[in-house]
């Protein structure tokens, strides 16, 4: 898998509350999108707990990951995020959100291009988790996934040109959708499958 990120914090904060995870381990890839509630520090000191969560266990399965973040953030003011993890030896992604942070799958080796959006289940990670479930789907080479957390407009995916490289593609999203309400994180991760040099 090919991946790129871009990001910005909220105006005139020195850090983030936004952080990704792209962490590769022996049966595929975690990749996850991060918004500690708020902004400023104590929001990045929440999503930075769930990041280390989900880098140290994540060979273990979403909804597993998921639960472990919502014991750690307890005592923080909680997050939302998206996770997938692509299974590389089956080729399927298996995704959850608790929140909204947007993911879409976009099938860009198809002629007639068509895209799938993870289900958003309304929570906070460390106080309120809904039911949870995750969903799983195939995965194409070409197939290029695209997380972005709520300082992006979520009509991003809208006629969204996927040209380019991922970084790219994360920084076309950032420079052209980004909202100065709140700290801004875009993900953009490309499945090489078979086209893997």
């Amino acid at each position: 898998m090919s991946w790129g990120v871009a990001e910005a914090p909220f105006p005139n904060e020195r850090e983030s509350g936004d952080q990704y995870v792209f962490q590769p381990s022996a049966g595929g890839i975690l990749i996850a999108a991060i918004d500690g509630t708020g902004h400023g520090t104590e929001a990045a000191a929440a999503a930075k707990i769930a990041a280390h969560t989900l880098q140290a266990f994540a060979v273990e399965s979403p909804i597993a990951l998921v639960l472990r973040c919502h014991e750690q953030l307890r005592l923080t003011r909680g997050a939302i995020m998206t996770l997938a993890f692509a299974h590389l030896a089956d080729h399927t992604l298996t995704w959850l959100a608790v929140g909204n942070v947007e993911a879409v799958l976009f099938h860009t080796g198809r002629v007639d291009r068509t895209s799938e959006r993870v289900l958003l289940r309304a929570g906070v990670v460390g106080y309120r988790l809904p039911a949870l479930r995750t969903d799983v789907i195939p995965l194409e080479t070409f197939d290029t996934l695209v997380m972005a957390t709520d300082g992006i407009n979520p009509d991003f995916a809208d006629d969204l040109a996927l040209e380019g490289s991922p970084q790219q593609i994360a920084d076309s999203i950032l420079a052209k959708h980004r909202r100065e309400t709140d700290d801004a994180l875009v993900v953009v991760a490309q499945y090489l499958g078979d086209a893997r040099p």
